[in-house]
């Protein structure tokens, strides 16, 4: 036999067990960093997303995109401003931010979809009520906290045979819109799906004991030892959030929480089919990892 043909049949047996433990279960990934910026790398995202679906696993995609928001403010003359990692969202900054996301970027990723010959149907969080919100603090302007998500327009969507890709976009009852965090959008609705794993795609290979060796990686982490990692400085800056994040998805009811590096291509692929892996998952449990 061909050796390539032979690399073939052991990549597909190594995977066959991962098949059948994601068969029929939700994955809800959420899409964001270099991997949503670089062309060739969301062509391999949109390609394992079907992939992953084509072999009987539901797939949520849940997207942010803060770059794109940012470029359209420029060009309309608007200054982004954060406020602890969160951007200022005043009544036209909000508009923006909803036609970027849920027009521009949600579509795009749609036709991606389609064309790799998958299914998709693009949402945001004020179809069907999905996501809502309230304002998180009267400085930060339309910035959504979430108080109630409903998944019933993303099981009705996938019951269809289509992949839902959800843009992080919530409402009032009143009538606003708020631009909501993409990793606490995907956190909420991973939870209320009580989702088989949330796989956040990061701009790192995972969380790192020592920030600048790769080999430091920590495969394992177990949610009540992840303030020690914070206390530690192990886990810091804007990761604090991201993994504060994880830790909320956990404590909602998803069995597993992967942190990856979407700048490797098919990593989603790696994580969830391969018995090495690439990044650090979150788990519930208090066993401390060893130094």
């Amino acid at each position: 036999m061909d050796i390539n043909n032979m690399q073939r049949v052991q990549v597909l047996t190594e995977a066959l067990p991962y098949i059948q433990k994601y068969y029929n279960k939700i994955i809800v990934v959420k899409y964001g960093g270099n991997a949503m910026i670089n062309e060739e790398l969301k062509e391999a995202v949109m390609g394992d997303i079907v992939l992953l679906t084509t072999i009987g696993i539901k797939v949520v995609l849940v997207h942010g995109g803060g770059p794109e928001i940012t470029d359209m403010l420029g060009k309309v003359g608007k200054k982004s401003e954060f406020v602890g990692g969160l951007r200022v969202t005043d009544k036209e900054t909000v508009d923006i931010v909803q036609m970027v996301l849920a027009g521009k970027i949600n579509k795009n990723l749609v036709n991606m979809i389609e064309n790799k010959g998958g299914k998709a149907i693009g949402l945001c969080g004020i179809d069907g009520h999905m996501i809502e919100s309230e304002m998180l603090d009267e400085k930060l302007g339309y910035v959504g906290e979430i108080t109630k998500v409903n998944v019933q327009p993303i099981l009705d969507v996938i019951e269809k045979g289509y992949i839902p890709i959800i843009s992080s976009v919530g409402f009032d009852k009143d009538g606003n819109s708020y631009n909501i965090n993409a990793d606490t959008a995907a956190a909420r609705i991973a939870g209320e799906l009580k989702a088989e794993s949330l796989v956040s795609m990061t701009d790192i290979e995972g969380i790192l004991r020592d920030k600048d060796d790769p080999s430091t990686l920590i495969s394992k982490i177990y949610v009540s030892d992840a303030p020690q990692l914070i206390r530690d400085g192990v886990i810091s800056g804007g990761m604090i959030p991201k993994i504060n994040c994880c830790i909320e998805a956990i404590r909602r009811g998803v069995k597993k929480v992967f942190v990856i590096d979407g700048r490797v291509p098919h990593s989603i692929l790696l994580e969830t089919l391969t018995n090495e892996g690439i990044g650090t998952m979150f788990v519930s449990g208090n066993k401390y990892p060893k130094k």
